[in-house]
């Protein structure tokens, strides 16, 4: 998020009295720190992002692009798993037909017993 978009956001919690509660001093504190904060942000994503497990840095003054820029994230992370379903064995399918056999043999509207008095 852009220091002016965490300005405005602050100004709106003192605003509004339903969000007073979110407001901390030590947060508007800590935007005289603001230029320290990005660099150390920016070394610890430049030293800790790998192919195998990347960081992804999302705008934020926007909360619906935020949002829908994650969601992507996340959609195209899953695709890249490149998941299915586990394959079912010749002894899995054996079971399984023995199963639709046995409840085939139980009739039409039969039900099962009642558990407790």
């Amino acid at each position: 998020m852009s220091r002016d978009e965490q300005k405005k956001r602050f100004l709106e919690r003192l605003d509004d009295p339903d969000k007073n509660w979110k407001f901390s001093m030590a947060d508007a504190r800590e935007r005289g720190h603001w230029d320290d904060y990005m660099e150390a942000y920016e070394q610890m994503i430049r030293h800790t992002a790998s192919d195998h497990a990347p960081w992804f840095v999302v705008p934020a003054d926007n909360k619906w692009f935020t949002r829908a820029v994650v969601a992507a994230a996340i959609i195209e992370g899953l695709r890249s798993l490149d998941l299915h379903y586990p394959r079912v064995d010749e002894a899995k399918q054996r079971e399984l037909a023995a199963a639709r056999a046995e409840l085939m043999r139980e009739g039409r509207g039969a039900r099962a017993p009642r558990r407790g008095g």
